[in-house]
C-alpha cells in the first residue's frame, strides 16, 4: 500500500505505523514509553499522552514567561 495514490487523492499514502493495544495508559507507558506512545501513536492512548505532554509542555511555557515577567 505504501506510495499508493487512489483515485481523487494527490499525496501517496503511507504504511500505518506498528501499532499495539494495551489495557491501560499505564500499561502503554511502560511498555512503550511516554514519548513513543504520545508523539508515534504506539498504541491507543496516543491522544491521551499527547493532551498530557500538551498540558506539560504550557505548564513549563507559562512558568518561564511569568519568571521572565517578573525580571
Amino acid at each position: 500500500m505504501s506510495g499508493e495514490v487512489r483515485k481523487g487523492e494527490r499525496i501517496p499514502r503511507r504504511d500505518p505505523p506498528p501499532y499495539e493495544e494495551a489495557d491501560s495508559f499505564g500499561q502503554a507507558v511502560s511498555r512503550d514509553g511516554f514519548f513513543k506512545t504520545a508523539i508515534e501513536d504506539a498504541n491507543q492512548y496516543g491522544p491521551v499522552g499527547m493532551m498530557i505532554l500538551l498540558f506539560i509542555v504550557a505548564t513549563i511555557t507559562g512558568a518561564a514567561i511569568k519568571l521572565l515577567e517578573s525580571l
